[in-house]
């Protein structure tokens, strides 16, 4: 059987996680759940070691003693999920955005497969629940746009918070080293897995899937906003440097 697990990055999240449809998955389904803590000041610490306990041990979590932000926390979680022998490690947002569900179904449509990778998809059709703001659609839409041109490889939602990764040399070589980006680290981690000169075999675009999810919705309280827009610009332009390069 395949050890699968998902790696849930935290950083104050006390009031936003549903413990209780956390607790309630992991004790229907075989998989694992590795919560990163990145430094949080508030309880989420205490309410990790709680839903450790009361899962045992299905939920884990691990504690970063200084906030290093979300790609840090994912890239750490990864790291330690397939250091300890994950067969497949993926990736939520810690107030589920992306349902458990919706990554169940991620998870089942990589495993039917030969891709490597694969990532949910927020496409709005008629009979699916996707609630986006216009404007974060439309912003969504622009940089997709770019970061698939960059690519090489039409991916329509780069930045969907739900990605899982089978187990390769590849992807242990692409997680290495930090990444150079802050807010966009889900297209350098792409970029890494293609065209990174590493020694092990790159990824193609065939080697990724995408499924259209079912049901997303905007959470509120989300650290990403229109603040950080210059933060954003700035790793846009930290990705044109990679870009060159492949």
């Amino acid at each position: 059987m395949s050890k699968i697990t998902i790696i849930i990055p935290c950083y104050n999240e006390a009031e936003r996680l549903d413990v209780q449809a956390f607790l309630a998955w992991v004790r229907e389904v075989e998989v694992d759940l590795l919560f990163v803590d990145d430094g949080s000041t508030d309880n989420t610490l205490d309410i990790l070691e709680e839903m450790s306990a009361q899962s045992q041990g299905a939920a884990q979590h691990i504690f970063l003693a200084e906030n290093q932000g979300k790609a840090e926390a994912v890239r750490q979680g990864m790291l330690h999920a397939f250091s300890a022998g994950a067969d497949l490690v993926g990736y939520l947002d810690a107030d589920l955005a992306t349902s458990l569900v919706e990554a169940e179904r991620i998870i089942e449509a990589l495993m039917a497969s030969d891709k490597k990778v694969a990532m949910g998809s927020r496409v709005a059709l008629i009979d699916r629940d996707i609630e986006r703001t216009p404007t974060r659609h439309y912003l969504g839409r622009a940089f997709a746009t770019f970061a698939s041109a960059g690519l090489g490889a039409r991916f329509y939602d780069t930045q969907c918070g739900a990605k899982f990764f089978k187990a390769s040399p590849r992807i242990m070589a692409a997680l290495e080293n930090p990444f150079i980006t802050k807010w966009v680290f889900d297209v350098e981690l792409l970029w890494r897995l293609m065209y990174a000169p590493f020694e092990e075999s790159p990824y193609s675009g065939m080697d990724f899937m995408e499924v259209p999810l079912k049901a997303w919705e905007d959470k509120k309280g989300s650290k990403i906003g229109m603040g950080q827009t210059a933060n954003i610009f700035a790793d846009c332009m930290r990705l044109m440097t990679l870009f060159a390069k492949k």
